[in-house]
């Protein structure tokens, strides 16, 4: 197959579904781009009371939720299965209990429609989140242009991918141990903040000073690799200080000035990058690409045009897994029924 029956006389719908951790999403896309739905069952509540993601309590509760929220999508965009072009499910990486239910969800509906199977990976899903935009606005943003450098930040990974054309990655660099949404969780709980952390720190941060304490910016000279173990541990020392000496503990300052300096990293080491790959663009997605200071940090410099999904699509959607979905499917990407999920499934 090829691109060019991407067109208004035959448009190609995809629909996605995403169970990869703690979200039950499915959604409706049009040639790649154009969203009509998007329905996501969350499951924050469920997993705050432990400081993170349950597996067993994730999985129990995607397969409580899975059909109805496919039929919602499905409903919303006015359209039944038989109008669809092709099924798109991610196969990893994530809670392999999770991916399960929507792997079997979307095998199920595949093999009862007849529709193509397209398995996408989750990271994948992240990038492609840029292209995706509400099918009812008249002026879509231009697609994202190749050769970009994709920085995914999320709460499992923190990565750079330089991609000279569609499905095509190269991994640069990632963290050698916290990625930075997993930095966040866990300076939240040192902080005392409500699981999930980025939410959390940011909004705490809006009270503080980022200069209140100079925390230590992992450069990695000579890769492009990241690491925050070592900004978690001053945090935890610079609390540990404060509790022994029973002095209150500056939980703004604190927030702020852990956020100032992981943005400080992202946004210096991705810029290097660019500059030595000589990208026409960046592109900053994942849940981390949600924090607001994080996105002005980004859209502030003037050096590089920066793309950077919307709100909504930041954080776990079907929309992207839909959006990817897309592209393996028009170039005839597409699996047998007999797939299986890959919970540790690298991007490239």
């Amino acid at each position: 197959m090829n691109e060019k029956i991407t067109n208004d006389t035959f448009p190609v719908r995809v629909l996605g579904i995403e169970t990869s951790c703690d979200e039950t999403a499915a959604a409706i896309l049009e040639n790649g781009r154009a969203l009509h739905t998007s329905v996501v069952a969350t499951q924050i509540d469920l997993h705050a009371k432990y400081g993170g993601v349950f597996p067993e309590v994730a999985s129990r509760q995607h397969v409580q939720t899975i059909y109805a929220v496919v039929e919602q999508a499905l409903q919303q965009a006015h359209l039944g299965i038989k109008d669809v072009d092709a099924i798109a499910v991610t196969r990893g990486p994530g809670l392999a209990g999770s991916l399960l239910v929507g792997m079997n969800a979307a095998k199920g509906l595949a093999l009862a429609s007849g529709k193509p199977l397209v398995g996408v990976n989750h990271l994948e899903g992240h990038i492609y989140s840029a292209w995706v935009h509400p099918a009812d606005i008249q002026d879509p943003p231009p697609a994202p242009e190749f050769p970009l450098l994709a920085l995914l930040v999320s709460g499992g990974h923190t990565e750079l991918n330089l991609m000279t054309d569609h499905l095509t990655y190269e991994r640069l660099g990632a963290t050698l141990d916290d990625a930075a949404g997993e930095a966040f969780d866990k300076v939240a709980r040192l902080l005392g903040l409500p699981y999930p952390g980025g939410p959390s720190i940011q909004k705490t941060a809006e009270q503080g000073n980022p200069f209140a304490f100079q925390f230590p910016r992992s450069r990695l000279e000579g890769t492009w690799d990241f690491s925050f173990s070592g900004l978690k541990t001053a945090v935890l020392r610079t609390v540990k200080e404060y509790e022994q000496d029973t002095r209150p503990l500056p939980v703004a300052d604190l927030a702020a000035s852990f956020q100032a300096a992981v943005i400080d990293v992202l946004l210096t080491k991705t810029l290097a990058a660019a500059r030595k790959f000589g990208v026409r663009q960046i592109l900053l997605a994942g849940g981390v690409s949600a924090n607001r200071p994080l996105r002005e940090a980004f859209l502030a410099q003037k050096e590089f045009p920066v793309q950077i999904p919307a709100f909504s699509l930041c954080t776990d959607n079907a929309a992207m897994i839909a959006a990817a979905g897309h592209f393996r499917f028009v170039r005839g990407k597409t699996d047998s029924l007999d797939i299986d999920v890959m919970p540790n499934w690298p991007l490239s």
